[in-house]
């Protein structure tokens, strides 16, 4: 053996491991060989595993007659397609002749893989097939169809339009059979997404077709219906007989068992319900959306309980009185996650009324029992909550949180009831009966306050009701001392309160703690609006007008009326027409949170690349055969012999195992050259689509993702060859000569 073969042999390595193995079962010529090697490479690639080196190997076996190898080969072909486009087009002749089986799974197989494969280049033998399935007799062909012209218009709007694509895909939204129809719909709703052109009119939604696609609702699958109903939201109608129609065809839906159709259904419910004069007919379309938005917390599934408690904070926000009677069906469970636990608070305080407060506040306090510290405190301004929106429950609320300061005690407890109480009082201003309830209590709490919000809350106490705190100067000292170390907002309390109670009990003694903050406030701190402040109470006060201090006094915070959060009414609009959507989930309007170029200008990078590649065809090409003579020192994919000799240099032995490969995988030629040139021009206009594969293998890996392949060799002849004329021993020579280079 010599010296160069031993050579190339130690670099190829030894052939053992998975993928010799794999490699050997696929050119078995055994059939069950080779169909148990296809199904252990898609398990590899399913658990994850890089099987991309076997995809000629695996290409060779896509012509057969067993469906099944065929299903699994195909599904190679989609996951590995960028990472050989140019292997892919060999097997473009297998795809056509399977659109033509009088199988119509073959053929609906054959034209979804296709579409699937997103190589830009399968562009250009997609129209013959494409159109003869958009035409089959058998519906689920159809159907299928109709979603591979979204993906060809994904890949190249131009062609998808000129050609009629588009045309013949409309005329599927009048088809015999709902689930065509509802893929036409899908795919029409793709392109519209995906559209640039503003000339290009994609899809009208008019009065016939909303009458054939309520005609078709109650016979698609889910998903059809699901787009169904979302084209029957988009619809709006002045006529009321058609708005009543609409609804009523779509009530049965809400019975469905996908809470994805229920949740589109009520989209559809509450989109036409604004149309309806009568007040009496809406109150009863909302009593029969009760049902179903209390089946969407009955899921097992605690994610989907979750999608579904969203929309329902929304729709209650729209329409409070759809689940005034359904409070216990939000109470939490001890199994429910905490996500689950605190949306499901959210609900039930947007639920609570005079009738079901007390229930809901013996509920609220059980929740304040928890160990969760994010629940706890939610509980607690749940009851908060409650209090400042029911006025004949606050001082139950009151007498609540004052209970589980007394009983449960702890820094978190403490803090987020003085914060809630606070607020309490703010809503009730002046009342003396929860003035004498709350105020002690805090005060028997005061060194147990860290939070800035309940200090705030306490600091904002002692300068609103000073008469009910004793050791009135002490109490202010320690806040005085520590002012500069303080948060903003709590130096603007202590400023503020340190003024009244100056101006409302001069007996306390406190003028000198009043020149000491009023110094602090303007010479030392750094925040803008306190220094502000302090400068105007400085002028106010030093004025001695006794209408500058009754102004001081009578300054209060903004009253509180609720602490429920609630969306801007223009917000809340777009939610209603969001709903079952990623916006109810975020409560935010997609245009907030989708980038108006999500769909990425595929057509655009693609025509660029083409235009590259034909610049320096010539360039690119005798690169690409150097690269591919490089890459023989790691591994000749094509190499089918067992043994762990060199691969042979013979000419003949070379052109027989391309001749094979051509002869299973041969490429149709263009119809319009086909029409157009003569069998010589045919031959060279093969020759030189199959030599445009072959551009520049590094910036063909960058861009694509496109692995080498080894020891593969086009002549400009148009004929296959490993190593025949003088090209051919010139690069053997450099390679021989690299090779020595290493030793």
């Amino acid at each position: 053996m010599s010296l160069e073969k031993k050579i190339l042999n130690f670099l190829k390595g030894p052939k053992k491991g998975e993928t010799f193995e794999l490699k050997a079962g696929l050119v078995s010529q055994y059939k069950h060989e080779r169909k148990d090697a296809i199904q252990r490479v898609i398990q590899a690639m399913t658990v994850g595993k890089d099987v991309s080196s076997l995809f000629p190997d695996v290409l060779k076996n896509i012509a057969t007659y067993d469906l099944e190898q065929k299903k699994l080969v195909y599904l190679y072909m989609m996951n590995y397609a960028k990472t050989h486009p140019e292997l892919c087009i060999l097997a473009v002749n297998t795809f056509v002749q399977d659109t033509e089986d009088t199988n119509p799974l073959v053929r609906a197989l054959a034209i979804r893989t296709m579409g699937c494969i997103r190589v830009d280049k399968m562009v250009d033998y997609m129209e013959i097939p494409l159109r003869r399935t958009l035409l089959d007799d058998n519906p689920y062909v159809r159907k299928t169809a109709a979603i591979c012209v979204a993906k060809l218009f994904d890949l190249n709007s131009e062609m998808c339009v000129e050609f009629g694509f588009l045309d013949d895909l409309k005329k599927l939204l009048m088809d015999s059979n709902p689930m065509v129809v509802a893929n036409a719909l899908s795919a029409l709703y793709e392109i519209r997404d995906m559209n640039k052109d503003s000339s290009l009119e994609v899809l009208v939604i008019d009065h016939q077709l909303i009458k054939t696609l309520m005609a078709c609702l109650n016979e698609c699958t889910e998903w059809g219906r699901i787009t169904i109903l979302g084209c029957l939201a988009e619809y709006s109608t002045d006529d009321q007989e058609e708005t009543l129609h609409i609804i009523e065809r779509c009530i049965p839906q809400l019975q469905h068992v996908n809470p994805s159709v229920v949740l589109s259904s009520i989209k559809v419910v509450i989109h036409h319900l604004d149309n309806l004069p009568n007040q009496a007919t809406k109150t009863s379309f909302l009593r029969k959306l009760s049902a179903p938005l209390v089946s969407l917390v009955s899921l097992s599934i605690p994610e989907a309980q979750y999608v579904g408690l969203k929309n329902i904070r929304i729709i209650l926000e729209k329409y409070p009185q759809v689940l005034t009677k359904e409070v216990r069906v939000f109470f939490i469970k001890y199994s429910d996650p905490l996500y689950l636990k605190l949306e499901k608070l959210e609900i039930v305080i947007r639920l609570a009324n005079d009738s079901n407060s007390a229930l809901l506040l013996s509920e609220l306090k059980e929740y304040a029992m928890e160990i969760e510290p994010a629940l706890v405190a939610k509980s607690i301004q749940a009851i908060g909550a409650v209090a400042i929106k029911l006025s004949s429950s606050v001082i139950q609320a009151s007498n609540l949180l004052i209970s589980l300061m007394e009983q449960r005690g702890g820094e978190l407890v403490i803090n987020e009831a003085v914060g809630v109480l606070t607020q309490i009082l703010r809503r009730y201003p002046g009342k003396n009966d929860l003035i004498t309830l709350i105020v002690p209590v805090i005060s028997n709490h005061i060194d147990e306050l860290t939070d800035p919000q309940a200090l705030a809350g306490y600091v904002w106490l002692l300068g609103e009701y000073p008469k009910y705190f004793t050791n009135l100067k002490s109490k202010l000292q320690d806040l005085v001392d520590g002012f500069l170390e303080h948060e903003s907002l709590l130096q603007l309390n202590i400023l503020t309160s340190v003024v009244k109670i100056n101006l409302v009990l001069p007996s306390a003694g406190c003028s000198q703690l009043l020149q000491t903050v009023l110094e602090n406030a303007t010479k030392d701190c750094e925040n803008a609006d306190v220094r502000d402040k302090a400068y105007i109470y400085w002028r106010l006060l030093s004025t001695s007008s006794s209408e500058a201090q009754q102004q001081i006094i009578a300054s209060k915070l903004p009253p509180i009326k609720t602490t429920i959060s609630s969306f801007n009414p223009i917000v809340l609009d777009a939610l209603i027409q969001e709903l079952s959507t990623l916006s109810s989930v975020y409560h935010k309007p997609a245009s907030t949170f989708i980038d108006p170029q999500a769909y990425a200008t595929h057509e655009n990078q693609q025509s660029n690349k083409r235009l590259g590649r034909k610049s320096d065809l010539s360039d690119l090409t005798t690169k690409a055969k150097q690269e591919i003579i490089n890459n023989a020192r790691n591994e000749n994919l094509l190499d089918l012999d067992d043994d762990d000799q060199a691969p042979s240099s013979n000419p003949e032995g070379a052109n027989s195992l391309l001749d094979e490969l051509n002869d299973l995988f041969s490429v149709p030629a263009n119809n319009t050259d086909l029409n157009n040139h003569s069998d010589g021009s045919q031959v060279k206009s093969s020759t030189n689509d199959i030599l445009s594969l072959f551009g520049n293998p590094s910036s063909q890996h960058e861009d694509d993702g496109i692995n080498k392949i080894g020891d593969l060799n086009l002549n400009s002849s148009g004929s296959s060859n490993l190593g025949s004329g003088t090209t051919q021993k010139t690069k053997n020579t450099s390679t021989n000569a690299d090779l020595l280079d290493l030793f």
